[in-house]
Parts: structure tokens; C-alpha cells; sequence
């Protein structure tokens, strides 16, 4: 792309965070601003929450028009109330926000003053259309006393590969949040083997993207979910294009940059998320670009979410097929780039920031130390008969730089019981976080909960029982099973529990609990309890 290219995304990206961040914050509206007096359901995509804070946390929705009829390019004003109860008869906030053409008519609130520890109910109107009551809470106040704090993990929700159960089964689970790790959408068009299928085509800008978001949104088990609790969110790949790096992706589409800013900008506009995380990059290829979802939030004196973004800033893959970038295995002692100290998974910037953030906390530390990101943390090593090493260039393995200069940081700020959450290799994986994964007996420094995905299938799970013998740092592995996993945590004591469908290719599929551990705060050392 030329430069002149990327001078106009970025003065595009500037008037885009304006309207954003002037959107998310209205309280009243003018008269003049367009409304509706249709009865239609507006809110046909549902509502949700997510980014809390001990003082606020971010309401969501999007009109679509549920005829298939295009809204005038006008903005729509969304009245809004937060209450105690259910009933709405304590109404604590209440105003309008606008639903604007530029931001495909989604509406972002960002509430402050509420008070810390507590839940609320929210709704939306547009005319005489009304949303569905959602409902989400406030995190405790950093530093005060927390007794319980109950999540879930969850990841990869291909809709063509199955139905959504694990959400509608989810609901049931009393949490306090739900972790969303990566892979909200995928970019795939049709294939044979699909259990159900979508008739968009295959998203390149803002029109494509915006309708395969509304596909996914219009699930009834995913918009249950959502308006239960408020969420935390990353991304992995496919909210963009399989297997990118930063501004490259395998065979480099055409404007690539512009479509991936297109796709930002409606994850943004689909996702409950300040608008503050629209901001602008760092000088260079990324100017105008960036989208700062990596972020920290406390949970009183029990908790520090550390949330990182494992896909923007990596280095291109190292050893892939004719150096164009894209997930290959790779012979690790082969490929001398994976070596290479100056590549890394969070670009430079984020790694500083995640080790000044674990060091800050030795100032009011956290029970429980959680780092979510999105994929599988430790070694998978693969041997063949020759004895050589084969690895992902695409995961951990392919950045093996930047996972030790991680575990060093947890290492030197001494960070409490450190709990990674990880997704996309749509199998579940419970293990250790070693000191030094080439010296299997060295010391455990936290540990490892990489859950399945909620319906995309694992191609190859008979493998798994092998690799969990080749890599020891892992205690336990399935890949034949879809679902989350929901972990629990105490002053004393971390629970963790793998929920899984009995099938997924069934809309009405049970659930069951497929295996469950325990650790002990101030041992990193998982016990499997069921």
C-alpha cells in the first residue's frame, strides 16, 4: 500500500475515535438526532456488557433491522436505564446514546459511578422497540477484600461446525465473568462437512464483516451469555484472517492493511469495549492501525487480570512455507529464526508493559495472578522416528523468546500464583508453567488451563494422549470434546472445572463435567480431583 494510503486510514481512524469516544460517553441527546417509531425488534443481535471496573463497565448493543432493510445513514438515538432490580423500580442511571451510520449503528455506554461489588440490570429502547434485560456487576474496589471470584474460559465458536449448547449450558454456571480468548468469528465460506451454514460471503471490509458478526450475534444461546455477566475480551486470527501477523498475512491479500483496519473497527463495533482502545498506533506500518485491546483490571485483593493480544505485534513466523508468513510445523533445530531474540509474540512494547505491570503489583499484591491470552502456553513438542523436533511456528513454540523472557517476569516480580488462560487449538490442556521447560525436573512457576473450543473441531485428537506423554509439563489433554472451562477462586484455593457438550452437532446437547483440579494457593501444583 502506498503511503499516501496509509495517511488516509489514519486521518480516517481519528475521526473514527472522536465519534467513538464522544458516542460512549453521551448522556442526552438533542431533539434534532433521528429516532424511530417502528415496533419492529431492533435489538435482534442482543445486548451485552463487558470491560469492568470497580466503578463501571461497558453497555452494548447494535440495531440491525430485523426486515433486512437498510437504516437511513443517520444516527439513532438509544435510550438506556441501569437499575438495582430486575423491575427497573430502582433506577440508579439512565440516558440516551447514539447509534451511529459510521459505527454500523452499534451503541457503546460507558457508565461510571456505580458502586464497587455490586450487580445491576440493564436495557435498551429505540422508539418503541425494546432490548431484552441484561445483566452484569461491578469488580470489588483493587486492594479491598474479595472471597470468591467464579469465571469461565472460553474460545473458537466456528458457526459452521457446530451449535452453540456450551453457551446455553454456560448460564447455568453463576459467574462472575466470562474470559473470551480468541476466534469470535470466522472468515471461512462454506465447506461440505458443515453442520449448519450461513449464506455471507466471505468478509474483506466493513459491509462483509458486519454481516458475519450478525450471524454469529443472532444466536439465542450466545446472546444468553452475553447478557448474564460483563465479559473480558481478546482476539486471536480469524476476527481478521487466518494466520496474520501484524500487517502481514499469508499470501499477503490485496490492501490487506485497509481490510484489516475494516475488521478492527467492526470488533470493535460488535464487542462491549471502550472506546479508548480505538487508539493510534505507534509510527510506521501500524499508524492508524491499532486497535489496544491488552489491558489490566483488578478483582479486589483476589485477582489481577493481565489481558494480552498474542496476534497485532508478533514478528512474522518464523521458517513458514516460501517465508510468506502463515502456521506451519517447522523442525525446531532446523529453523535457526526461532532462536532469533529480536522476534517476539507481543512486540517489545507489550512485553514491557505486562513486566511493569507484574513488578507495580508487589505494591498491593493479588491473591491470584491471571494472564489471559490466546493460545496454548507450554512446549508441544512432536518427535518423529529420526528423533527430530517438530513444533508450531504459529503458537508459543514459534516465539520461544518471548515465552521465556514471560516466565523470567513471573519469575522476578515474584508474581502470586500465576494462572494462564489460553484457547485455539480447540482441545483442552491442563499443566505447568516450568522454570525451564528444557529441564523437566525445574522448579513449577504458575500454571496452565488452555480450554477446547466452544464448537470448531480438532482435526487430529487421537494424537493427544502421545504428546501429553512427550511433554510432561502437561498432566492432562482431550481434543474430543467441545464446551469452556470455569475456574473458581478463593484466598486459599483455585478450582478448575472442563464442562463439555455431549455433542455438539445437536442444538439441545447436555452437559457434563469431563475432568476437574485443584491447586493450593502458594503451590503451583495442579491436583486432578475428578
Amino acid at each position: 500500500m502506498r503511503s499516501s494510503q496509509y495517511l488516509e486510514i489514519s486521518m480516517q481512524r481519528r475521526d473514527l475515535i472522536k465519534l467513538a469516544a464522544s458516542a460512549a460517553l453521551a448522556q442526552s441527546l438533542p431533539r434534532s438526532l433521528q429516532a424511530t417509531s417502528r415496533a419492529d425488534n431492533l435489538f435482534a443481535l442482543g445486548v451485552a456488557s463487558g470491560s469492568p471496573l470497580h466503578d463501571g463497565v461497558v453497555l452494548w448493543t447494535r440495531l440491525i433491522d430485523p426486515q433486512g432493510r437498510q437504516f437511513e445513514q443517520k444516527p439513532l438515538a438509544v435510550a438506556w436505564e441501569v437499575a438495582d432490580d430486575e423491575g427497573f423500580r430502582r433506577i440508579v442511571q439512565k440516558g440516551s446514546a447514539p447509534a451511529l451510520p459510521e459505527l454500523g449503528h452499534a451503541a457503546h455506554v460507558e457508565l461510571r459511578g456505580l458502586q464497587p461489588d455490586r450487580w445491576y440490570f440493564y436495557r435498551f429502547q429505540c422508539g418503541n422497540s425494546r432490548s431484552v434485560t441484561g445483566r452484569t456487576r461491578t469488580f470489588p474496589l483493587p486492594g479491598s477484600a474479595a472471597s470468591k471470584l467464579r469465571l469461565s474460559y472460553a474460545s473458537c465458536q466456528r458457526w459452521e461446525h457446530g451449535y452453540y449448547a456450551a453457551w446455553r449450558h454456560m448460564q447455568d454456571e453463576q459467574l462472575d465473568a466470562v474470559c473470551f480468548v480468541g476466534d469470535y468469528i470466522y472468515e471461512y465460506t462454506r465447506s461440505k462437512k458443515d453442520i449448519r451454514s450461513h449464506d455471507v460471503g466471505k468478509p474483506v471490509d466493513l459491509p462483509s464483516y458486519r454481516d458475519r458478526y450478525a450471524v454469529y450475534k443472532s444466536d439465542a444461546d450466545l446472546q444468553g451469555m452475553h447478557a448474564q455477566c460483563p465479559w473480558l475480551l481478546t482476539w486471536d486470527d480469524h476476527e481478521v484472517i487466518n494466520d496474520y501477523a501484524g500487517l502481514q498475512a499469508p499470501g499477503l491479500p490485496a490492501d490487506f492493511p485497509a481490510q484489516r483496519a475494516a475488521a478492527y473497527q467492526v470488533y470493535y463495533e460488535h464487542m462491549p469495549l471502550r472506546a479508548s482502545v480505538l487508539t493510534q498506533g505507534p509510527t510506521g506500518m501500524r499508524a492508524g492501525a491499532e486497535m489496544r485491546l491488552y489491558d489490566r483490571v483488578s478483582f479486589g485483593d483476589l485477582a489481577d487480570f493481565h489481558i494480552l493480544d498474542t496476534r497485532q505485534y508478533r514478528t512474522l513466523q518464523a521458517c513458514s512455507v516460501d517465508d510468506k508468513g502463515g502456521g506451519n510445523g517447522v523442525k525446531r533445530d532446523a529453523c535457526s529464526a526461532l532462536r532469533d531474540p529480536q522476534r517476539s509474540m507481543l512486540g517489545f512494547e507489550q512485553e514491557a508493559w505486562l513486566a511493569a505491570g507484574l513488578k507495580a503489583a508487589r505494591q498491593r499484591p493479588p491473591k491470584w495472578t491471571l494472564i489471559v491470552q490466546e493460545t496454548r502456553f507450554g512446549p508441544m513438542r512432536s518427535y518423529n522416528k529420526k528423533g527430530e523436533t517438530s513444533v508450531s511456528n504459529d503458537t508459543w513454540d514459534g516465539y520461544p523468546g518471548t515465552r521465556t523472557r514471560l516466565v523470567q517476569a513471573l519469575i522476578d516480580t515474584r508474581a502470586p500464583n500465576p494462572v494462564l488462560l489460553g484457547g485455539d487449538v480447540h482441545s483442552n490442556w491442563v499443566g505447568h508453567v516450568k522454570a525451564d521447560y528444557e529441564q523437566p525436573d525445574s522448579a513449577n512457576v504458575g500454571i496452565e488451563l488452555t480450554g477446547t473450543s466452544i464448537s470448531s473441531n480438532n482435526n487430529s485428537p487421537a494424537n493427544i494422549p502421545r504428546h501429553v506423554e512427550e511433554n510432561p509439563h502437561f498432566i492432562f489433554g482431550d481434543g474430543y470434546r467441545r464446551g469452556y472451562g470455569v475456574v473458581e477462586l478463593r484466598p486459599g484455593r483455585l478450582t478448575a472445572t472442563l464442562r463439555v457438550v455431549s455433542d455438539v452437532t445437536q442444538p439441545d446437547s447436555g452437559i457434563e463435567t469431563l475432568a476437574s483440579f485443584e491447586q493450593e494457593a502458594g503451590r503451583a501444583l495442579l491436583q486432578r480431583t475428578r
